[in-house]
């Protein structure tokens, strides 16, 4: 029997690469002749550099920039084997995991560490990025990432505003005379699990602004900074604020993804797990590695997975050869039954008794092995020929 293993990560928990490992011993406990592929994914979020260079190879590098906060943090991004295409994930220098509960508050975070982390790609000669929107913690419209690179935000006295949405409060201009002129020549991808647009009930500071800290107050500042932004990046670049507010993944990293589309050349958006299989040649995988069975993996099952995330991607590649998929997941939420309209054949959560958020976080690896054991012991009793 050969299983391709191929999870998202348990955010906060175990990354993509662990829960590989920690499927492959279950199942080799059991079933010990058991072939297995294991090909750890990301979807844009945490652990995206991680799963291209653990596929595709290539380096990390390890810098200090600025992080959420405007305080230094360490971050890193990856460079593939063909030293042109640089893979950065936002979530590095300012994301929510850098932050404690008490930390979080969206009106102040800054996404200019994901400009230095550019740069640095360009110091090495790369000219094409990919940059992953998963897991921000910010809300300042990609303003600070592009200051980084040269745009100037400024307000009424012609000094630069102040970092995060509060600043974008006071932006009266824009002034790009002073952008890096190897913007022009590089090829930006962003890839997001998040389609949602700018502004409104479904807009970034409504959908995403509590996770981020946004209390219920918060959040018409919130959609007032960003859109205050886009009024003036319309204006400057003449093309109608409409066009910016309502383009699918405005809303993704706290408009981060309007920011980019609207003012860096040669930039494109499209689902995190579209670039990572086009990229990594998901494919070919499916089609030539003769396989009985897909293990998949995601923190929680919901209707959002529904809506194009990972387990649902693999689950539509997986259809095409008519093979199982399970999907093995910290929980399962509301409208979890209509991934099994997409080719997601079974769902099993790892939890198996009554416990705290913080004991099943402390303890998944356990949990994760556990599972695994007892649903091959089922996969063994129906395909003892294969197995």
């Amino acid at each position: 029997m050969h299983i391709l293993i191929a999870p998202d990560s348990f955010k906060g928990s175990l990354t993509a690469l662990e829960i590989c490992q920690t499927c492959t011993s279950a199942i080799h406990s059991i079933a010990p002749n058991t072939q297995i592929t294991s090909f750890p994914l990301a979807d844009g979020g945490e652990g995206t550099v991680d799963a291209f260079l653990h596929n595709a190879g290539g380096e990390k590098i390890n810098l200090t920039v600025t992080g959420p906060l405007n305080q230094p943090v360490d971050a890193f991004y990856g460079i593939l084997a063909d030293n042109k295409t640089a893979i950065i994930e936002m979530a590095s220098c300012a994301g929510l995991p850098l932050l404690t509960l008490d930390q979080q508050n969206p009106l102040y975070t800054t996404t200019k560490g994901v400009g230095q982390l550019i740069l640095n790609a360009l110091d090495r000669q790369c000219n094409k990025i990919i940059l992953g929107l998963g897991g921000s913690a910010t809300h300042d419209g990609g303003a600070g990432a592009l200051s980084t690179l040269g745009y100037s935000f400024l307000d009424n006295q012609q000094q630069p505003i102040p970092p995060g949405a509060e600043g974008l409060l006071k932006l009266a201009s824009i002034d790009s005379s002073n952008v890096d002129p190897r913007v022009e020549n590089t090829e930006f991808i962003i890839a997001s699990d998040v389609t949602n647009p700018l502004l409104g009930e479904h807009g970034a500071a409504s959908v995403f602004g509590p996770q981020k800290g946004a209390t219920p107050e918060m959040i018409p500042t919130l959609d007032k900074a960003v859109e205050n932004l886009t009024q003036l990046l319309a204006k400057h670049f003449d093309i109608p604020a409409l066009e910016i507010i309502q383009q699918p993944g405005a809303g993704a990293a706290g408009g981060m993804g309007a920011g980019l589309l609207t003012s860096l050349p040669n930039t494109s958006i499209h689902s995190g797990f579209e670039v990572i299989a086009e990229h990594l040649n998901l494919t070919n995988l499916f089609e030539q590695s003769n396989l009985d069975l897909v293990i998949t993996a995601e923190g929680q099952v919901n209707q959002q997975t529904s809506q194009g995330k990972l387990p649902v991607g693999i689950a539509k590649l997986a259809s095409q050869h008519d093979l199982p998929v399970i999907a093995l997941v910290g929980s399962i939420g509301k409208g979890a039954e209509l991934t099994h309209e997409q080719g997601i054949t079974s769902i099993f959560s790892i939890i198996n008794q009554p416990m705290s958020l913080e004991h099943a976080i402390a303890h998944a690896d356990e949990l994760l092995h556990q599972t695994m054991r007892e649903i091959f012991r089922l996969v063994k009793a129906y395909h003892v020929e294969k197995v």
